[in-house]
């Protein structure tokens, strides 16, 4: 059962940007940690980005292979968090979720755990062509 919702996904060219909005209707996403995640063709799902709860805010971690390319941020007024993507490579096509939490993480690698993430939004494709 779907509690986030996600949008932004579809095609896009090898070196371009797309970005990825991630809601959470009837919640203040303000109020936990959300991150993304990714299941590229025929590999596991792996971690993207997160963005902390308020606690610690715009605190935010990467991948090593989006770090530098991809940025996780809140934007509080339209109760969303983006990822915002750009660089885009092949080894980018995915399909794409967001998940929440909105219990505090301890440890930069625990934000990459999916099982510390209790809520989900259905998967976006994104297909980057070469």
């Amino acid at each position: 059962q779907e509690q986030l919702v996600i949008s932004g996904g579809g095609p896009v060219e090898a070196g371009g940007s797309l970005s990825l909005l991630c809601t959470a209707p009837g919640r203040t996403v303000s109020s936990y940690t959300v991150a993304y995640f990714r299941r590229p063709p025929g590999k596991e799902r792996e971690f993207v980005g997160a963005i902390a709860r308020d606690w610690s805010p715009d605190t935010t971690f990467y991948a090593a292979s989006v770090k530098g390319r991809f940025t996780v941020s809140r934007d509080n007024a339209r109760n969303t968090v983006v990822l915002q993507m750009s660089s885009l490579k092949s080894d980018d096509t995915a399909v794409y979720d967001c998940a929440a939490t909105p219990h505090q993480i301890y440890g930069d690698r625990a934000y990459g755990n999916p099982g510390l993430y209790g809520y989900w939004s259905e998967g976006t494709q994104v297909t980057v062509s070469s």
